[in-house]
């Protein structure tokens, strides 16, 4: 049975998604921070006949990344596919943005992006792939440092498929949009 590991995977998207593979025969690995969403994912999916396990982990955080590589590393010696699907948005003008909500959309959606990538890559057996937005294609009123998270994204998406050009590993970007989810 082939590995998939999603960020943010307790609800909305990320949810949807390990629903999705779980239907197509995928062990489904859901981290989030929110044990009880995990909780109750993780149950769903295998009330439902897939095969599911959860992993508390903020991505914002070096160590808890370090931690839940080894976590998984202890079941698992390889992932196939990795989906970078957390992410955060605060929107309205530039000037009504904190400095902490600006500095938490970089750290989730940005950084946790790459860490996350950087620490799992050398395990990855087949693809990453990045959800995106389309925020990440054209800058929107109202959205400018979630817009500049994302084009960051875009760039590290489009860097990484040039240096995996040579190996098995398949790098996606995904420019989701207009989703009704708990985001």
């Amino acid at each position: 049975m082939k590995k998939i590991l999603i960020t943010g995977g307790a609800s909305g998207l990320g949810f949807e998604l390990a629903k999705a593979y779980s239907n197509n025969n995928y062990h489904v690995i859901l981290v989030s921070r929110n044990t009880e969403k995990l909780k109750e994912a993780t149950k769903f999916i295998k009330d439902s006949g897939g095969s599911a396990e959860y992993i508390i982990c903020d991505i914002t955080n070096i160590q808890s990344i370090a931690i839940l590589k080894k976590t998984l590393l202890k079941k698992h010696a390889s992932l196939d596919c990795l989906i970078n699907n957390a992410g955060v948005g605060f929107f309205g003008p530039l000037g009504s943005l904190t400095v902490d909500e600006i500095k938490h959309m970089l750290a989730v959606n940005t950084e946790g992006t790459i860490f996350m990538t950087q620490s799992l890559l050398p395990i990855i057996n087949e693809k990453i792939i990045n959800i995106i937005s389309t925020a990440g294609l054209i800058g929107k009123v109202n959205e400018t440092a979630y817009v500049a998270s994302k084009f960051a994204v875009r760039g590290f998406t489009e860097s990484l498929q040039k240096e995996q050009a040579d190996t098995n590993i398949k790098i996606t970007a995904v420019y989701m949009g207009g989703m009704a989810t708990p985001f």
